[in-house]
């Protein structure tokens, strides 16, 4: 689907309801039947049977109650339906571990008013994996133990002909085989949040400028930046004192190139090129994802949109790739997401984010963040190319579900803390207006029973807005208006996280674009992108207050 706006096309994929299929979880014939026990009278003991236990945790102390699913995969069915005791822990055994395959498990909790984080204990053998049937490097199989994925679950749910995908948060169990060790494990476990333990806290987004009563230059909400933010290390590297990652000093050193080749010279980048003497090795710096490069941005400034006196050179105005890929669903994946340095625009025009034929930007950086602010990781979690994104998945992760509904006309979002409004077509206007509007929005007004007041809502900076972004979606619109309809017994409906959340439209953030103070930035309402979008254009608003 196309929009055509301000002279750029957006193009806006809808995944089908078997895009996130491909998941090994949605895939029985990806791994086949199991064998089992023989009939009467055979001595044969048959394939191993292994058991797994975990423990599920809320601020650091057990959480009672919660359901446990253990789905199968081979069969996808509920292999069984576990309630953590008081000590927080589940535990269930009896699991086929099948004669000629390996039989594979994915446990994830439920809990009304939770979403959950997965972890894997000493017991288990990667920290990671990518479930994906797919040709490399998106493969899924993995040796026997535990790991934790995103796993899609659309064949467990009744939706809509063009629905998203729902992604699930698990911790997967590769069974052992016949004739194998037992592979029993323990410590497959699972961190709650509620939104008062957010994993991530959003940074300022540096405009200082005021064009209207309550917008971003007005409140400035988020945290602070460092009065020093960007340290030259000496070294040929600048460290963001704000997110603690450490950047290439000469950005304009990498050359241009397509999408894999910049991974690729980025990956091997070292110690002894690019004016660098850190002691750094081949494999220690990436290109950074979407989230980190938008960290970068400081969008008080233009040309190039960051901070004015930084210590990089040969920074260029135009457009630097991200390692995250634009993903396209059942219709393929062939462009990357792209920021262009003039303003901070996101790049998804068709012609200039071509992974294979698009020459593009390239920057490095290396670490993880940390410092004043944490970042979160983007949602990707299906690999295009190796040193992407989805290889990575660098940040704190989502959690899932991740958006709570409040009973109250209002959402919590797990990963900020941030409470939004439910009603996402409610406040439709100019931009001043729409700003306006927010200010003035408080309970009995657009569905609201919360007891706010006028003065309590804001409209959503730049930063917040884009926090909503899940970069495994092909279409983030439908996938904040859908409700999946379980229809695998065991499973949980899952409720939509806002109403009416508009397809194919824009959503006004409070930021102006400092390139062109006629316009503000916007997020494209199913592909989620920023674009600038003339202040007088009628667009939506989804208002937020909050830390």
């Amino acid at each position: 689907m196309d929009r055509a706006a301000g002279g750029r096309r957006h193009r806006c994929r809808p995944a089908a309801p078997a895009a996130l299929a491909l998941s090994l979880g949605l895939l029985a014939c990806a791994c086949g039947g199991g064998g089992g026990g023989g009939g009467s009278g055979n001595t044969d003991p048959g394939p191993p049977t292994n058991s797994v236990s975990g423990t599920v945790t809320f601020r650091g102390m057990p959480l009672a109650g919660a359901t446990v699913t253990a789905f199968s995969t081979n069969w996808n069915s509920v292999s069984a339906t576990l309630t953590t005791d008081s000590s927080g822990k589940f535990g269930v055994s009896g699991l086929e571990a099948t004669a000629d395959v390996t039989a594979n498990f994915q446990f994830f909790p439920t809990l009304k008013g939770y979403g959950f984080v997965p972890s894997v204990g000493a017991s288990g053998v990667a920290a990671r994996a990518r479930y994906q049937f797919n040709p490399v490097p998106q493969n899924w199989f993995l040796p026997v133990g535990l790991s934790v994925t995103r796993a899609g679950y659309n064949g467990a749910f009744a939706s809509t002909p063009d629905a998203p995908g729902i992604i699930f948060n698990v911790v997967n169990f590769m069974s052992a085989l016949s004739g194998s060790a037992n592979g029993s494990v323990g410590g497959a476990d699972f961190t709650a949040y509620d939104g008062s333990n957010p994993l991530v806290a959003l940074a300022q987004t540096g405009q200082r400028t005021s064009y209207a009563a309550g917008d971003d230059g007005a409140l400035g909400a988020g945290v602070a930046w460092p009065v020093a933010r960007f340290v030259d290390n000496a070294d040929g590297s600048v460290t963001d004192g704000s997110t603690g990652l450490v950047w290439l000093k000469n950005a304009g050193c990498l050359a241009p190139a397509v999408w894999a080749s910049a991974l690729a010279e980025v990956n091997g980048l070292a110690s002894g090129s690019c004016g660098l003497s850190d002691g750094s090795a081949a494999g220690d710096w990436r290109l950074p994802n979407l989230v980190e490069l938008e960290s970068v941005l400081d969008l008080s400034a233009s040309n190039p949109a960051l901070t004015p006196g930084n210590p990089f050179t040969n920074v260029s105005p135009g457009i630097y790739w991200s390692s995250t890929a634009y993903y396209g669903g059942d219709e393929g994946t062939t462009n990357a997401w792209a920021v262009r340095l003039a303003d901070g625009s996101y790049i998804n025009d068709g012609a200039s984010n071509l992974m294979a034929s698009s020459s593009n930007a390239v920057w490095a950086v290396k670490g993880t963040s940390g410092a004043t602010v944490t970042l979160q990781s983007s949602g990707a979690y299906v690999p295009f190319a190796s040193g992407d994104d989805g290889s990575y998945e660098y940040g704190a992760p989502l959690p899932a579900p991740r958006m709570l509904d409040n009973g109250n006309g209002t959402v919590t979002d797990t990963v900020t803390g941030l409470v939004w409004l439910k009603a996402a077509n409610c406040i439709e206007a100019p931009w001043a207006a729409a700003v306006a509007a927010v200010q003035a929005l408080g309970t009995g007004q657009c569905g609201l029973s919360d007891g706010s007041q006028p003065g309590d809502w804001r409209m959503p900076n730049r930063r917040e807005m884009q926090s909503l972004a899940d970069r495994a979606q092909g279409n983030q619109a439908d996938a904040f208006d859908q409700t999946f309809t379980a229809n695998t017994p065991g499973i949980t409906t899952q409720p939509a996280p806002f109403s009416n959340f508009m397809r194919l439209e824009y959503y006004w953030t409070s930021t102006t674009d400092a390139a062109d103070t006629s316009a503000a930035w916007a997020v494209f309402s199913c592909d989620y992108g920023v674009y600038d979008l003339a202040k007088t254009a009628s667009s939506y608003t989804l208002a937020v207050r909050g830390p």
